[in-house]
């Protein structure tokens, strides 16, 4: 029984995920800086392409002011470089025109041929500190806009922060029915609010197994008040290993050389170091034991020089297929993993623990993604 009513609730499987580091995010040993870890095109783009050939089934592609890649440029790039893997693109709303962002993203869906998600972000912009409410009313009506955009003829829209009128979709008409699904992460009550009403999957940053099903209680609450169900997703790191022993001794190896000003620096260099998220996370850090576990299995280092998501899975195959099984058992459909380094991570967790689950593409799941290209301008529909 799940804590909460889910979407996909007959679904004995779930969509496991990789992490693509385009935020000068890739580290040997954390907080120590590595040239051939760089956030360049190649070596990202490696991390998608090992993740592909791994078995990942879809790759989640950050947004963030740092040195790297930009999202929406990188996932068109790995279009021709790939074939199976979905890519989650992480948009941070008001950044582009909403009008403009349907069609890019409906483009990206095309070339793409389906594969493409979409993790909406209401983070601050570089340089900007806007009030929390606005950032979510902004992002409210990006989303209502892309959902006008995907799926009616014409966008008319009269909002606090965006109006239009009487504007064809044919230019952002998605490859996938109703188009990508939407990804969406928050703690704060507009953030519930916003997720409750239009998004399709809750993603929660690591904490103890109760406080993952509150998170989950809370955003159901909303979503029953829309009479809405949604799916649900964790973001995680991973450290796996033969034995509990060996992960656990990689995990104090990574953190070996770090230094508690440089982690700071880290952590608050990222667009989201005020969010009430990153709050739990540090609270989560705050209430570990000495040896950084929080819960069995739950190390929190991690966090000490990463804002964001916080804390990883540290354990052998067994103990972390077990781990997972109790998460679907909550249930959660979608898992985003990564890992430090993340190539050798992806690799080892793709022949250690990926093998012996039951992988799926929420997109076919939800039955988005059609069988041959569809009646769309961009596709084989008519040519105004």
């Amino acid at each position: 029984m799940t804590v909460v009513p889910v979407t996909s609730s007959d679904l004995d499987a779930a969509e496991v995920s990789w992490f693509s580091a385009l935020c000068s995010d890739d580290y040997q040993f954390l907080g120590v800086p590595d040239g051939t870890l760089r956030s360049s095109w190649n070596h990202c783009s490696e991390i998608v392409k090992t993740a592909e050939a791994q078995g990942f089934q879809n790759i989640l592609c950050p947004s963030s002011y740092q040195v790297g890649q930009d999202t929406l440029s990188f996932v068109a790039g790995c279009a021709p470089i790939t074939s199976k893997i979905n890519l989650l693109a992480a948009v941070r709303c008001g950044e582009m025109q909403p009008i403009m962002l349907a069609r890019t993203l409906a483009t990206l869906d095309h070339m793409l041929e389906g594969r493409l998600t979409v993790n909406i972000i209401s983070s601050d912009f570089p340089g900007e500190k806007a009030d929390s409410g606005f950032r979510y009313q902004r992002s409210r009506e990006v989303v209502e806009i892309l959902k006008q955009a995907w799926t009616q003829d014409e966008i008319n829209y009269q909002g606090e922060v965006y109006q239009f009128s009487d504007l064809t979709t044919d230019p952002a008409r998605p490859y996938q029915t109703g188009g990508p699904l939407l990804y969406f992460g928050g703690y704060s009550p507009p953030a519930l609010e916003l997720c409750g009403q239009h998004c399709d999957v809750y993603l929660m940053w690591p904490e103890k197994k109760e406080e993952l099903a509150e998170r989950m209680k809370a955003v159901n609450a909303v979503a029953e008040r829309y009479e809405r169900t949604l799916d649900y997703g964790l973001r995680v790191h991973m450290i796996v290993r033969d034995t509990e022993a060996e992960a656990r001794e990689y995990a104090d190896y990574i953190v070996s050389k770090l230094e508690d000003e440089q982690g700071r620096a880290i952590r608050e260099r990222a667009l989201d170091s005020g969010s009430l998220g990153v709050s739990h996370q540090a609270k989560n850090r705050e209430l570990a034991a000495d040896d950084g576990f929080v819960e069995p299995l739950l190390w929190t280092g991690v966090g000490r020089a990463r804002s964001g998501c916080g804390a990883a899975l540290v354990g052998s195959a067994e103990q972390v297929l077990e781990r997972l099984q109790e998460y679907q058992d909550m249930g959660i459909r979608s898992f985003i993993f990564s890992g430090y380094p993340h190539l050798e991570e992806a690799e080892h967790f793709g022949s250690k623990v990926l093998p012996h689950l039951n992988n799926c593409s929420l997109p076919h799941v939800y039955g988005r993604v059609p069988d041959s290209a569809p009646a769309t301008p961009l596709a084989n529909g008519v040519r105004r």
